[in-house]
């Protein structure tokens, strides 16, 4: 039995319109004095590797021949490989990606399908070894079983935490692009002011003709002298 991949990619992603819409907005985005979702964020491998330790070192040290034979020890044999195969080769390169992005839910929930997975192939080597295997050898499954619950517990409360964040950052950008349509909406009702009349050019005053000038007075004829 193999251990399932589930690879999942959260649908918390905003349209290409909703999002430039939002950055282009007066002050959009996130929250004044919220601070960016990855700058808080708890590394999943913190929460997790710990207990991934701890598993491997326990699978690893099972040894099967002490078990009763039969299908049970067979298969628990399988299981123990998946474990080592994906602690090993599938899961590493899944956490680091979420380390590097540990506020983003889509990298943080592949983290948490495949630890869940990993568990529940943990739950079937465990109840094997409680009716083949030594007591000792079912006692330390059984706590490395209990170590990686705890983990995957507080993997979850992260998880609820970051897709609360993110829904409030949704719901900003969402404000942000309703005011914004708001303000276009209003700017297009208000009618653009008439133009100002373009005053006439002035006209200049006529001259008036200047009046006529009198011709002088002839002069009166001398007298003639009396004889």
């Amino acid at each position: 039995m193999q251990i399932s991949h589930v690879v999942v990619v959260a649908g918390l992603g905003f349209s290409s319109c909703f999002v430039c819409a939002a950055q282009s907005a007066p002050g959009a985005g996130i929250a004044p004095g919220a601070a960016p979702l990855a700058a808080s964020a708890t590394a999943p491998s913190a929460l997790l590797q710990p207990s991934l330790d701890t598993v491997l070192q326990t699978v690893t040290a099972v040894k099967l021949e002490k078990w009763k034979r039969g299908t049970v020890r067979d298969e628990t044999g399988e299981h123990i490989t998946a474990i080592e195969h994906d602690l090993q080769g599938t899961l590493p390169p899944l956490l680091q990606a979420a380390d590097a992005n540990a506020g983003t839910l889509s990298k943080v929930l592949p983290v948490t399908r495949n630890a869940e997975a990993l568990y529940d192939v943990l739950v079937s080597v465990v109840e094997a070894a409680r009716v083949s295997a030594p007591a000792e050898q079912v006692g330390q499954l059984e706590q490395a079983l209990s170590g990686l619950g705890t983990a995957l517990r507080s993997l979850d409360d992260r998880v609820q935490e970051i897709a609360v964040a993110e829904e409030a950052q949704t719901g900003d950008l969402r404000k942000s692009v309703q005011t914004l349509t708001a303000a276009k909406l209003a700017a297009a009702a208000v009618p653009p002011p008439k133009p100002c009349p373009v005053p006439a050019p002035a006209r200049k005053p006529k001259k008036k003709p200047a009046p006529a000038t009198a011709a002088p007075a002839a002069a009166p004829a001398a007298a003639k002298p009396a004889s």
